[in-house]
């Protein structure tokens, strides 16, 4: 792994942890515009590290509805 995408991957996981404890889903923006004003580099893998996580939050999120729904009898 380069030396851009440990620090951006570093970056999104801290991230993720303040955007857990405070509530605010949308505070990567904010770090991505920090980033970009020093480094687009660094910003474009910062927030492709973000989408990674985002889409397997999602997956997760599908699988345990989809599985709850198994459950209990719901529609596929």
């Amino acid at each position: 792994m380069s030396l851009t995408q440990e620090l951006a991957d570093n970056l999104a996981e801290d991230t993720f942890k303040a955007m857990n404890a405070t509530g605010d889903d949308r505070f990567y923006m904010e770090v991505a515009k920090v980033i970009g004003a020093s480094s687009t580099t660094l910003e474009e893998a910062y927030l492709t590290s973000i989408r990674v996580r985002l889409a397997e939050r999602r997956a997760r999120q599908f699988i345990l509805e989809r599985l709850e729904g198994s459950a209990t009898g719901g529609d596929q």
